[in-house]
């Protein structure tokens, strides 16, 4: 049987405005630890079950335009951060379980932070991180342990669903699914864009994924 798992991207809020870091109690909010799309407060001063602002107005405005595109699935999935569940609400897929597996790359003690700040306070660090997809210099999680969970997911979870599957997922974990997909280097990590409200589309079938185009 052949699965359709069909990921999106988070619609546009502070943090991918401002290319920062996503802090713990945003990136993995408390949908991780009630396997629900919502729950407590968020990091960034968000509401109790709405993920608050971790989305700005446009962001909510493109997702709810998005809603009516998206086609109907049998299975619906969400990554912990509270802007994927906040995009999730707005999509209508607020039912949506949470997957820490599809959570963003652990970014160690540089959460909080923007890539500026980084870049200005730990240049090397953040050059090793960018060019080599086994290194960690922020104590965290490297882009190759991160590609390995979400292709774990991919091979164990969704491989054994049947139908149509809605993800809405971080970035990162799009990214990496779709290194996985067409199984090439994790270097190819760094030249995949995924903007926000991107809709990629894996179909499996027999241990094989593919990346569909259109």
């Amino acid at each position: 049987m052949t699965v359709r798992v069909i990921f999106v991207s988070p619609a546009i809020g502070p943090e991918l405005r401002q290319a920062r870091f996503a802090d713990e109690a945003s990136a993995y909010g408390v949908g991780a630890a009630n396997g629900g799309a919502t729950g407590g407060g968020t990091a960034d001063g968000g509401d109790a079950d709405g993920g608050g602002d971790a989305l700005d107005e446009a962001g909510v405005r493109a997702a709810r335009a998005l809603r009516p595109d998206l086609p109907v699935a049998s299975h619906r999935y969400v990554s912990p951060s509270a802007r994927c569940r906040r995009t999730a609400e707005e999509l209508g897929l607020a039912d949506a379980v949470a997957q820490p597996e599809l959570r963003g790359c652990a970014a160690g003690r540089w959460r909080g932070r923007t890539l500026d700040e980084v870049a200005a306070e730990e240049p090397e660090a953040l050059m090793a991180w960018l060019a080599d997809p086994a290194a960690a210099p922020h104590g965290g999680e490297s882009v190759r342990q991160l590609c390995a969970r979400v292709a774990g997911w991919l091979d164990g979870t969704a491989a054994g669903l049947t139908g149509r599957v809605l993800v809405v997922a971080e970035p990162d974990a799009v990214r990496a699914a779709a290194v996985h997909a067409l199984g090439v280097p994790d270097q190819v990590f760094r030249r995949l864009d995924v903007p926000p409200l991107a809709v990629v589309e894996l179909t499996g079938r027999a241990g094989r994924w593919n990346l569909r185009l259109g």
